[in-house]
This record gives C-alpha cells, sequence and structure tokens, in this order.
C-alpha cells in the first residue's frame, strides 16, 4: 500500500507543479527573472546554501530582450558549501549581483547562511542571509523631450542600504520544496537628497521531482517556480530530460511562463564544469524576435574540514 502510494504521488506532482504554475499571471518585478532558477537557487532562497558539501561555485548571464536600446544585462556569481560542528550542519554563501537597464543600475551583495535538520527521511534547512543594496539611477542617459525634466536627474545619483532574507527547504531523495522572502525591510533608498527608490519584499516557492526511467541514465526532472511581490504574480514551469552516466551529464527542456515567454534549454557538463544556454522567446508585448538570451556556469570541488577524506554528504546532485 505505501509504494503504491509512493508511485501515484510521483505520478501526480509533475501534474501538480504544472497547474499550480498555470494559476499564476505573470508580471513585471523588481529582482531579475532567471530561466535557470534551479541552479541559481541562493539568489531568492539563503536555505540553499550548503546543500552539499562540496564548494559550489556558480555563476548566470542574462542578456536583455534583443533590439532594445540600452536593455542592459543582468551577471550573477556566487559561491556556498557546508560543514559540521560536532553532529551539527551548517551551510554558508555568498554571491553578487548586477542588474542594469535603461537608466538604472543594482547591484546586490549578500552573505548567506543555514543550519540543516534531519526530517521526515529528508532534509530541512533554515536560512538567512543579510545583504547590501546599492541603487544608482543615471539622469544623462535619459533621452527627454525638455532638458530640464524634475522627475528624472540631470546626472548620476546613487543610494545604499542594508536588507535581510529568510528561508527553508526541504530535500527528500528526488523531491525538493523551498519557500523564502527577501527585501524583508522593504528599504526605501536615497538617491542623492532629492530622489528615492522603494524596494519591494518579495516572496518565492519553488518545487520539483526528478522521475527516473526504465533506462537508469535517464530521468526527467519537471519543476515549478512562482514569485510574488505584495502585488504582482509570476510563475514559470519547467521540463528538462536529463541523460547522467558516470562524469557525462546532457539535458535539454523546456520553461513556459503564462503571458510572458517560452524558452528553451540545453546543456552538459564539460570538463567538470557544468554550462547551460537558454534562449527566451517572449509570446506578447516584445514579441518572440526580441527574446533573451541567458549562460549559467557551475563547477564544484570537494572540501574537507574534517578527517581526511570524509565528507558530509556525497557527491553533489543536479537537479
Amino acid at each position: 500500500m505505501i509504494f503504491r502510494r509512493f508511485r501515484i504521488l510521483r505520478t501526480l506532482l509533475p501534474a501538480v507543479l504544472l497547474w499550480l504554475g498555470a494559476c499564476f499571471v505573470s508580471y513585471a518585478q523588481q529582482e531579475p527573472d532567471y530561466i535557470h532558477y534551479y541552479e541559481l537557487e541562493p539568489q531568492f532562497n539563503p536555505a540553499t546554501v550548503g546543500k552539499s558539501s562540496q564548494l559550489l561555485i556558480n555563476a548566470g548571464f542574462q542578456s536583455h530582450p534583443m533590439g532594445v536600446k540600452q536593455g542592459g544585462s543582468t551577471l550573477f556569481t556566487g559561491a556556498n558549501t557546508a560543514f559540521a560542528v560536532q553532529k551539527t550542519r551548517h551551510g554558508v554563501g555568498a554571491y553578487f549581483q548586477n542588474d542594469a537597464i535603461g537608466l538604472f543600475t543594482k547591484q546586490h551583495f549578500a552573505i548567506q547562511y543555514s543550519y540543516q535538520f534531519r526530517l521526515f527521511g529528508g532534509t530541512l534547512n533554515v536560512g538567512a542571509e543579510a545583504e547590501m543594496l546599492n541603487e544608482k539611477v543615471d539622469g544623462s542617459k535619459a533621452n527627454l523631450a525638455e532638458g530640464n525634466d524634475l522627475a528624472f536627474p540631470s546626472g548620476e545619483v546613487s543610494g545604499s542600504r542594508f536588507d535581510a532574507g529568510v528561508g527553508v527547504y526541504y530535500q527528500r531523495k528526488n523531491l525538493y520544496v523551498g519557500l523564502s522572502a527577501i527585501h524583508l525591510m522593504a528599504p526605501t533608498i536615497n538617491l542623492g537628497e532629492t530622489y528615492q527608490m522603494d524596494v519591494k519584499r518579495h516572496y518565492y516557492l519553488t518545487g520539483g521531482y526528478n522521475i527516473k526511467l526504465k533506462n537508469p541514465f535517464f530521468k526527467i526532472a519537471p519543476s515549478c517556480f512562482v514569485r510574488y511581490d505584495g502585488t504582482d504574480i509570476r510563475a514559470t514551469i519547467t521540463g528538462r530530460l536529463c541523460y547522467e552516466k558516470e562524469d557525462k551529464f546532457i539535458h535539454g527542456g523546456v520553461a513556459y511562463t503564462p503571458q510572458r515567454s517560452v524558452a528553451l534549454i540545453v546543456g552538459g557538463r564539460f570538463h567538470g564544469v557544468n554550462l547551460s544556454y537558454s534562449y527566451e522567446a517572449f509570446t506578447s508585448g516584445l514579441g518572440l524576435e526580441r527574446g533573451q538570451h541567458e549562460v549559467t556556469l557551475g563547477y564544484s570541488m570537494d572540501l574537507d574540514f574534517g578527517k581526511k577524506g570524509r565528507n558530509l554528504h556525497k557527491s553533489v546532485r543536479w537537479l
């Protein structure tokens, strides 16, 4: 009976994730949206640092829509690992993100920590982050009909504030679920003496399941990513087919964001480096031809904070 229920859960969960994503409408967000959210999880959930005892280094680059003047781009770099103190497990990490579009540049630097529990046969991570936000507006780039429009600064103004985020992340065998909130302080950043910028709180929900096929080297990895800023909601539904044998890893799939875009994803592991690429085509607004490119890189290496040859976990699982 238990195995039968497990098979039913394994069958229904991908459909539930697809239904959950389809229930949400997409709107503009203050935070950048990555197609490769499953590879850049610390960007939105501090509880994901330390999922592996290996040192994980990730980077992501996203071009903004092609053909758009001053469209800008987004760059993410981060690293995290886990360590043990007696019988307790912890994770630490840090990341930097630069998001530029038009007149605006947003820079985030965060230090992250997580504490790990064993729960219901899986692992529950509880995490928090301290973050420094820097916002900059360069009014000299604005093409205004009137050069003295007081709504925009005539030159460059900037400001900084501290912020924080929290999250939880549960993983059991092939299932994972995460819930997080960033920009908890919802700060107002003063740009010079005249201008201000309000930062909204953002809430995230993620879930996924690795479905094993009869061929042990193949699996299907459906996942869903939902984000909410207190006003607007956006969801991305992703399905990937993955092949892994020894040190070989190849994957491909699609991602769909209702009323926004559809994306193609392809990637693999090459000489120990995980490389993935996606092209996101917009189904409304800008049109299919003005899509955006995204590339991610990932590298892992073993660390040993205890006795030689001992690690907290086995090698990292690439979801």
